[in-house]
């Protein structure tokens, strides 16, 4: 039967094993947490802006039980006058329908090492990219 001459180098070598199994058991959940919580952070900036649209559709709502209101949108939208009142139609200049100019393309991001996207895999960086 033979003995490991230098026991240190296994030792070494199983702490390093079992240190490396135990980092990588760790990034994923942390990751999964992460996703998690920008995920909530997201729904709520979602349900923020809805109840915000919400409050200024039921404004809106509660601005047409007004026959002011009533109105002045019969006369903006459906061309209404009254009797005695002169209505006027203007007409936009010939080649006001061109479209506008398309946006400049945003500069692309530096190619990054490999060391900087492990790393952003670790620290969760990365998750924020996608969207």
């Amino acid at each position: 039967m033979r003995f490991i001459r230098r026991p240190w180098v296994a030792v070494t070598t199983l702490l390093i094993l079992l240190l490396g199994i135990a980092f990588l058991t760790q990034v994923i959940p942390y990751r999964q947490i992460m996703e998690a919580n920008q995920e909530v952070t997201r729904a709520r900036e979602r349900l923020a802006a809805l109840e915000a649209e919400n409050a200024e559709l039921e404004q809106q709502v509660a601005a047409l039980d007004t026959p002011t209101e009533i109105e002045k949108l019969a006369r903006e939208k459906l061309g209404y006058v009254r009797p005695g009142e002169v209505a006027f139609v203007v007409v936009d200049p010939p080649g006001a329908d061109d479209e506008p100019p398309a946006p400049e393309p945003e500069p692309e991001e530096p190619e990054r090492s490999w060391l900087e996207r492990v790393w952003d895999f670790v620290t969760g960086a990365d998750i924020g990219d996608d969207g």
